[in-house]
């Protein structure tokens, strides 16, 4: 272990084996990460732990500098954990690069058909009986961290002391077809809300789309950048400044050349960095199976659903006067050949759409018998995590408080920062 200072905090570094397999445990195994924060001037005090699960999938937990958001409330009065997830940051990280190692595309989906949120967990009580000696632990999640907190309430609440919940918790039910038929309608309805704050948008998204269903524009990665890509755009809507970041990046669209006017340097670099897998790949190949529950294949459900909803296609919209929707928190086929971080993982996707033998994360019986104090804060038309599902989840997990909200949207627990987390373990601990 190697630990080292940032402002106010003492940082240490775990690396952790683990099954990849939890049902095999003496068979292969994988290395999973974790950052121990503790506040400097109570690094030698037997503090209870807290560990934190990122949203994703696909992404490793988020690197601070300092006591930054909610941690620097989390610190006041615990130990914190910062895990990466598995294949996520130092992880056993799973990519372009790294899967090729794993075989063939078949023996590659095999191989990440063990890294959704029952493996997840299973690795947090491997950690907590190693980290804590045996002790229980309170869980912070956000988003599909959420998702990783509502499994771990069926399978091992023994390990939690209290469990809190931020944006993220889940349909105990509805498979990745029920998902994406309710999120459609949260997109369009962030869509309008953003053409109301910026009438001006509606005739640059148009012309931008107009531009790219002639002409597809090169991004500097190699990407492709489509109508249908851009208009993916839309996921910047989920959050409390995303409105104002895409306005800003339509209005710097178009430059004048020798040629006519063509989509900026600036723009194409912009749009890549939002759109670009290649930092967590894991969120496009693993979005679908997150939902899976042994309803059967996934089978590329958001593309499916999205023809339910004609409004979404870019050629119909321009062929009439009507503004152009954006899309978001969806991930296509298309996605696997227009992004060069997810091209070699193409047909590992396809496998992983068809496969059908996913099984339940949720115990509904086990969550109306739940005595872990629980908290989650739930958006008000939270456009990644359907609020309608996660009401209804809420009143089926015995004894957990909810504080639904408007202040902040899906990333309310960065924006909010000890604000959120404060009112959570208030909630939790039944002190309001």
């Amino acid at each position: 272990m190697t630990s080292y200072r940032q402002p106010g905090l003492v940082l240490t570094d775990h690396r952790f084996t683990v099954p990849l397999d939890h049902a095999v445990p003496d068979g292969e195994r994988i290395e999973v990460y974790g950052r121990e924060v503790v506040a400097g001037g109570r690094a030698g005090e037997d503090l209870p732990w807290l560990v934190y699960l990122e949203g994703g999938p696909g992404f490793g937990a988020r690197r601070f500098i300092g006591p930054q958001a909610w941690l620097g409330r989390a610190v006041q009065e615990y130990r914190v954990l910062l895990l990466d997830q598995r294949g996520t940051g130092h992880s056993t990280p799973a990519n372009r690069q790294t899967l090729p190692l794993r075989g063939t595309p078949r023996q590659q989906a095999d191989y990440l058909a063990h890294f959704r949120a029952d493996a997840i967990v299973q690795d947090c009580e491997t950690i907590r009986k190693r980290l804590t000696g045996g002790a229980p632990w309170t869980v912070l999640g956000q988003s599909f961290g959420g998702f990783c907190v509502t499994h771990y309430l069926s399978a091992a609440p023994e390990g939690l002391t209290t469990a809190l919940v931020t944006g993220g918790l889940p349909s105990l039910h509805a498979g990745a077809e029920d998902v994406y038929r309710a999120a459609y309608p949260r997109i369009r309805r962030k869509v309008e809300a953003h053409y109301a704050r910026y009438p001006q948008d509606v005739a640059r998204a148009r012309r931008i789309a107009a531009h790219l269903l002639e002409r597809p524009a090169a991004l500097p990665n190699g990407g492709l950048l489509t109508a249908r890509a851009f208009q993916s755009l839309g996921i910047l809507l989920g959050g409390g400044e995303g409105t104002h970041q895409l306005h800003l990046l339509l209005e710097e669209a178009f430059v004048p050349t020798a040629a006519g006017p063509a989509l900026s340097d600036a723009f194409l670099e912009d749009v890549q960095t939002q759109l670009s897998y290649a930092g967590h790949p894991l969120y496009a190949v693993l979005h679908e199976a997150i939902y899976a529950q042994g309803q059967g294949p996934t089978a590329w459900a958001a593309e499916r659903v999205r023809a339910e909803f004609p409004e979404f296609d870019a050629e119909k919209t321009l062929a009439g006067d009507g503004p152009l929707l954006f899309t978001g928190e969806t991930v296509h086929p298309w996605h696997f050949e227009t992004d060069p971080a997810l091209r070699p993982l193409r047909e590992t996707a396809r496998l992983l759409a068809e496969r059908t033998d996913w099984a339940p994360l949720y115990d509904p019986a086990r969550l109306a018998a739940n005595e872990v104090p629980v908290a989650a804060a739930v958006y008000h038309d939270d456009m990644y995590v359907d609020t309608a599902h996660s009401l209804e989840t809420a009143r089926a997990i015995r004894g957990l408080r909810t504080w639904v909200t408007d202040e902040f949207e899906h990333d309310g627990v960065r924006a909010g920062g000890p604000r959120v987390l404060d009112r959570l373990l208030v909630l939790a601990r039944g002190e309001c």
